[in-house]
């Protein structure tokens, strides 16, 4: 029964590693650099106001 038990751990270890690995590698839905690209405008254009007075 003992070399049973041994033999589960790797199993269960295995079995563990694959689900957390599917898990990890799952394909997540972004919102797009649509907002980020949009904020980066913003923020260049308020720079190229600032140092336009100079």
């Amino acid at each position: 029964m003992a070399a049973l038990a041994w033999l589960l751990i790797p199993l269960l270890a295995a079995v563990g590693a694959g689900l957390w690995g599917g898990w990890a590698g799952r394909h997540r839905k972004t919102a797009g650099d649509g907002t980020e690209l949009a904020g980066y405008t913003r923020f260049r254009e308020a720079m190229e106001k600032s140092h336009s007075g100079t």
